[in-house]
Formats: C-alpha cells, structure tokens, sequence
C-alpha cells in the first residue's frame, strides 16, 4: 500500500528506447534519471537494472556506479538516478539492459557491436564522381570546338563595315607544294564552303628591314593575316636571322596572326622560327596541319574558323515566289543575256575554269566569243513581253548589301 502513493515515474534520461553502438573493449555508462510525483509519508523509490529481461546478478562486467535520489521542499516530487558502468570486454556484454522503477516503468538501453566501417557507399560515390569527371573531359574534347564554334557565331564580334576588303592575308611561298596546298585545299575550303573572301600572296612576307608600301597596303585591307610554315617558306635566309624582328612587326600590323605548321617538318633540330613561335602562343595562333586535317570535319578547319572573322549570313527575304524557281528567265536575274557558243565555257557556269586558281583563260586554247549585240544573233531570244507586268518592287534580294540593322 506504501506503493500507492507513488505516481507514475517519468523518464528524464533515456527520453526513449537509446541504441548504443560501442566497440569492444570500451566501457559504456548508462544514466537512469526519473522522476515520480510522491508524498510525506511515501517511501524512496528504488531503480533496478535488468539485463536482457534478467535481474542482473553477475557484475563482472557491469558495476553500479552511483545511486542518488533528492526531492522538492513540499516532498511532492521525488527525483531518482542511478548510473550503471558496463566493460565490454566480449561480445556476450551485449545486450539490452533496463533500468525499472517498481517493476512498472523502464527505459531500455540497447548495446549493439558496431560492425565494420561500410566502404562500399563512399567507393560508389568516388566512382560515380571519376566517372562524371571523366565524361565532362571527354565532352569536353570532343565538343569544345563545336560549341566555341557555335558560340561566336551566335554572340561572336562582328567585323562589318570597317573598310576591310578581304577576310585574311595569304602568304605562302612560291613552291609547287605550297601553291598546291593554297590554291586547291585551302582555299576551296575557304572561299568555297566558309565563304571567306582571301588576298593570296606568295611574295616575301617581311624580306627587308622595313616592310613595303605594297605590303602595309595589302595587310590593311585584310581582317586576318595566315602565313603558311612549309619547309619551303622555313627555308628563306631571313626566317632564320630576323624572323623575331619580322614578328614584332607584324604584331604591329595585324592582329593575333595565324601560322600553319605541318606536322613532322623539321623535327630535329626545331627551327628557331617555330621555336620562337610555341614560345608566343599567347600572341599568335599555331595551327598543326595533320594527314587527317583535309576531311572538312577535322579540328584544323573547326581552329582555323574559331582565327577567321566571324562569318555573318546575310538572310534572303521573300520576294517575288518566281525567283525561287530554277528554270526562271527574268532576265534581271540573268548578268550576261547572250547565250555563248557552245565551243566556249560561259563564266556562269565555272567561275573558275581552272580549278581554284582564279585564272580565266580561255579553253583549249579558244578566246571567249564576243557578246552579241541585241537583234543580231541569238543572244535576242528572250521573251520580254511581260516585262512590263513583273513586280521588281519585291526583290530586295537583289541588294543585300546593307540592310536596316546596319544603319
């Protein structure tokens, strides 16, 4: 009955079933605090430690290290603890021990062996980020070009209307190689499918002391300057004594100039020239021509764009819906009206007779025949009987040269 008047006893410490995970050989310590709502005549409540549901009678492994209880003024509350000292010294010490208050209440400490330390998550997550890391650098290598490419065509500068009158200088030596590689590979790749307009020059760059008046006259009327690094161009006496003067002044001249070396030329020893040059990285742009390099998709053309002024794509806009067709004969569509001979090549059907040379000549040793005067041949064959009811109002793509944006 002395019981009775003892309230229901709360928990301070555990606040809850507490998992202990300790190591062998570790002394652990329990602390069992509680509380109960008690009165004058009631008697001291007492903690007894269960280990595994059983009183714990063997304490070789497990001491009681202090027992305290204390209550309020008006003895209307009694505070009570016990702290329990637990010595793994093997894995039977574990276990779950429970501290009981008049064998109503407990709180439960559970002693668990922690096991060993799990690797496995942190190798995935290493793994996971070498393998992330490892695809940006090989996105990076495979598209870097590409969307350096597509970027400065899309917030690239501009070069518009500075009174320059070609894309890039030319300077190659006058060897059948050289002029083979200017004339038939890059400049079709050029002018043909990047529609760059190119100065070629196979002269002397920077023979003399000072360069000429020809020479600062060309260079001012191009955007880019690209010089052609060929063993037949290495081999000049000046690119060996004065090339470094040579490169400050075209420094001055142009800007960022771009050089192509080939590869496997001079290896060893390196010429002072090309020494000089991967020494300037950062002022100029050294470009390595490969026995790949002539797919149009090799990273040489993708570089050699990335040097070039952004090209700008002038947009067709809709017209007359006739212009669109290709057996059109208006003749403001038709630049020479007469039809040749047919023992002659017109200039509208092969600009370049000779490949990429730019040199028209006449073939098979024929002169080109004169244009026939309206009336007199069959060059007066056109139909012009609509000429009047045609609505060349609507043509504006006839004049694309400056547009609204530009003004």
């Amino acid at each position: 009955m002395a019981d009775d008047c003892l309230g229901d006893p709360h928990f301070l410490s555990p606040p809850g079933n507490q998992v202990l995970r300790p190591t062998v050989g570790e002394v652990v310590t329990l602390n069992c605090t509680a509380w109960l709502a008690s009165g004058p005549h009631c008697p001291k409540p007492s903690i007894q430690w269960l280990k595994d549901g059983l009183p714990l009678v063997n304490r070789s492994h497990a001491s009681l290290l202090q027992t305290d209880d204390w209550s309020s003024a008006n003895l209307s509350e009694v505070f009570t603890s016990s702290i329990l000292g637990v010595n793994l010294t093997s894995v039977e010490d574990y276990g779950t021990f429970t501290c009981t208050i008049r064998n109503i209440t407990s709180a439960p400490f559970t002693l668990r062996r922690a096991g060993p330390a799990g690797h496995v998550a942190a190798v995935v997550a290493s793994l996971s980020v070498l393998l992330a890391l490892l695809l940006v650098a090989l996105l990076y290598v495979k598209c870097r070009l590409n969307v350096l490419r597509w970027y400065q065509d899309a917030y690239g500068e501009v070069e518009v209307n500075d009174g320059k009158l070609y894309d890039a200088y030319i300077s190659y030596s006058d060897s059948p190689e050289d002029r083979k590689f200017v004339n038939f590979i890059l400049k079709p790749q050029l002018e043909r499918r990047r529609g760059y307009k190119l100065f070629l020059d196979d002269r002397d760059l920077l023979p003399r002391a000072e360069p000429s008046a020809d020479l600062l006259v060309n260079l001012s009327r191009c955007r880019r300057l690209v010089v052609v690094l060929s063993d037949a161009f290495l081999g000049r006496a000046w690119c060996s004594h004065s090339f470094r003067e040579g490169l400050c002044r075209l420094l001055e001249l142009t800007r960022r100039p771009i050089f192509i070396t080939f590869e496997g030329q001079r290896r060893e020893p390196v010429h002072p020239a090309l020494r000089l040059l991967r020494q300037h990285r950062h002022l100029v742009t050294l470009l390595l021509w490969r026995p790949g390099s002539v797919a149009p998709s090799s990273d040489f053309w993708k570089e050699l764009q990335l040097a070039l002024p952004r090209k700008v794509q002038c947009r067709a806009m809709e017209g007359d819906p006739q212009t669109q067709r290709q057996d059109d004969k208006d003749p403001m569509l038709i630049v020479r009206g007469g039809i040749h001979d047919s023992h002659t090549l017109g200039p509208e059907l092969d600009p370049d007779p000779e490949g990429d040379l730019g040199v028209r000549r006449p073939v098979f040793g024929q002169s080109l025949a004169p244009l026939q005067a309206g009336g007199g041949g069959r060059g007066s064959e056109l139909d012009i009987s609509d000429l009047g009811s045609r609505n060349y109002g609507a043509r504006t793509d006839f004049y694309c040269l400056v547009s609204k944006d530009d003004m």
